[in-house]
């Protein structure tokens, strides 16, 4: 004849109680703990990111908010970064001959160009090794 089980020996487990009993080791219960936390913070941004570029129908009764998803965005990148899912690059940005998503030197010395041409200003060179300050074009640089 099978025991009964009594209402008072079942205790109630809440998520931390069940995560305990499923591992003995602490380094395990906080990695699963910290994936639900992740997982809660993709869930959140996720939502917001979509209220962000969504429009609610009136009858809903939810005023429309106007907000800058940018922080979200980086928030739920930043979380999807640490399950190692990244936003995969376009033809042609990130990859070049510079080796990044910086700008060449032609691109620099247009750019320095360009300014000089719009206002008035001193445009410091710093070489490397040895370094040169070149204040003017009518006096010696200065080198160090």
């Amino acid at each position: 004849m099978p025991e009964e089980i009594k209402k008072e020996d079942v205790k109630k487990k809440g998520i931390i109680g069940k995560i305990k009993e499923a591992s003995n080791d602490k380094e395990e219960q906080l990695d699963i703990l910290s994936t639900f936390v992740r997982l809660g913070i993709l869930v959140w941004s996720g939502g917001i990111l979509t209220l962000a570029y969504i429009k609610l129908p009136p009858a809903l009764g939810i005023p429309e908010q106007k907000l800058d998803p940018t922080f979200i965005a980086s928030v739920f990148t930043g979380v999807l970064a640490t399950f190692g899912v990244q936003a995969a690059k376009k033809a042609g940005e990130g990859g070049g001959s510079n080796g990044g998503g910086g700008i060449t030197k032609d691109q620099m010395e247009r750019l320095i160009e360009k300014a000089s041409q719009t206002a008035p200003s001193q445009t410091i060179r710093i070489e490397q090794a040895p370094v040169t300050l070149k204040v003017g074009n009518n006096e010696e640089p200065y080198k160090m």
